[in-house]
């Protein structure tokens, strides 16, 4: 009797069909909500526990969007919604979902399908166990390429990738809260595991994973 393959190589096993698939198209973020800026600073809470409900396409595209949203435009450059040291962006951002894996693409504002097997219960393991982890409707897992800073900024590239991602998270979590959603962010993890266990590329440093969902 054949075994079932662990769930991150179910996902490599997956990732050239999947790749191939065309983005899915996200629903053009809202530039107005109904909760003020102090209202969602006031209202942030780190949440651990979530509801079984879903979240809309709109939902999880309004989170991307204030991780790495293009919010103006410059010289031809699209501009995002973190700060970013000489506006080279070094985030990759990908959604952990029941419907499979997903890296956000910015200029589009669209999902990138990697893998159609839900890749959170090994996340969770990943990240030391973490249930909430496991149990978000959607689990954001912000990577860095230091790459893409050191050619400018030599040693301090990698800090302030790292500075960029904490900018990303709060943006998602004050995001969450505005929408009437809670999220945490994990930092810890054995970074190796998280990127065997989504199949990342080699120079994508996992640095959050950010469980989102209705709080419990």
């Amino acid at each position: 009797m054949s075994r079932a393959l662990p769930v991150s190589l179910a996902i490599l096993a997956c990732m050239e069909t999947a790749s191939m698939a065309e983005p899915i198209a996200l629903p053009k973020p809202a530039l107005k909500g109904k909760v003020s800026i102090e209202a969602a600073i006031a209202a942030r809470r780190s949440v651990r526990s979530f509801r079984k409900k879903e979240l809309s396409r709109a939902q999880l595209g309004q989170l991307l969007w204030a991780a790495q949203g293009v919010t103006a435009r410059r010289e031809g450059l699209g501009l995002r919604a973190a700060p970013s040291a000489g506006a080279l962006y070094p985030l990759e951002v990908y959604a952990a979902t029941k419907a499979g894996l997903f890296r956000y693409l910015p200029e589009p504002h669209a999902l990138e399908p990697l893998a159609s097997q839900d890749p959170r219960a090994a996340l969770s393991e990943a990240a030391l166990g973490q249930e909430a982890v496991r149990r978000a409707p959607a689990a954001l897992v912000v990577c860095a390429v230091y790459s893409r800073m050191t050619g400018k900024y030599r040693d301090r590239g990698p800090r302030y990738a790292q500075l960029e991602a904490g900018h990303a998270a709060q943006n998602v979590l004050l995001q969450a809260a505005a929408l009437g959603l809670g999220g945490v962010s994990v930092g810890a993890m054995d970074d190796a595991a998280v990127q065997k266990a989504l199949a990342l590329p080699k120079d994508h440093e996992p640095l959050y994973i950010i469980p989102v969902g209705y709080p419990d």
